[in-house]
């Protein structure tokens, strides 16, 4: 467990998945930044149709933009990418690098997510140095083709199971993320609600209020956030 683990657990509130599919007219780096003026807490860089060479250079921009405004940023799945360009940390999925793997070679200091489905594997994610966990789908989502459901009840179990912080992810928006209430989650992590939305900022905003709603804690608002150097 991290000793800074209050600070990360509130930088979870509002986690932002990148998806380059909504990009249109703007530049990712323009979207992430969108989202971080509406009050993206946390923001991952999610490319799984990138060279090598291009996800770094995608990574180097948005983690200098995520460091002027003092956001966590964290690479998916790939580790090597992480550690050579000094990302905060990763993210991995149950078929991705395993955890005590990704630990050994990024530090004691780096942030470690790890997607669950079941408590069996969040026990394990957490034992092996995990900071945080992804939990999901709690909802039918169109993001991820391989996406598994995963109940309220075991969303529930699994944040009583573990004492690192747990956000939900799937299929989450403004319309639906109230039923998330009671389950004990910190935050939850979304991709469409924010990137697929036509005003990043406002869209970020009202999910921020929402999910502050039934997760408590301070919301931090578009300007507090941008602000910050």
């Amino acid at each position: 467990m991290r000793s800074d683990e209050k600070k990360l657990r509130e930088s979870l509130l509002l986690y932002a998945v990148t998806d380059r599919r909504w990009t249109g007219e703007m530049t990712l780096a323009q979207q992430v930044e969108e989202a971080i003026l509406g009050g993206a807490t946390f923001i991952q860089l999610r490319e799984k149709n990138l060279d090598d060479s291009a996800f770094e250079s995608e990574a180097r921009e948005i983690a200098s933009l995520c460091r002027r405004y003092n956001v966590p940023f964290v690479v998916n799945d790939n580790v090597e990418i992480a550690r050579r360009m000094g990302a905060d940390g990763v993210h991995v999925g149950q078929s991705d690098m395993e955890a005590g793997d990704v630990r050994a070679l990024l530090g004691p200091d780096a942030i470690l997510g790890v997607s669950a489905q079941t408590v069996e594997q969040a026990l394990l994610a957490e034992k092996r140095g995990a900071d945080y966990l992804g939990v999901g789908a709690v909802f039918p989502t169109g993001s991820k083709d391989d996406a598994v459901e995963v109940p309220f009840e075991t969303l529930k179990a699994i944040c009583e199971a573990v004492e690192i912080p747990v956000i939900a992810i799937g299929g989450i928006g403004t319309s639906n993320v109230k039923e998330l209430v009671g389950s004990g989650i910190c935050g939850v992590a979304v991709i469409s609600a924010i990137f697929g939305a036509k005003d990043i900022r406002s869209a970020t905003r009202e999910l921020l209020g929402e999910t502050v709603r039934i997760v408590g804690g301070s919301a931090v608002s578009a300007e507090g956030n941008g602000g910050r150097p």
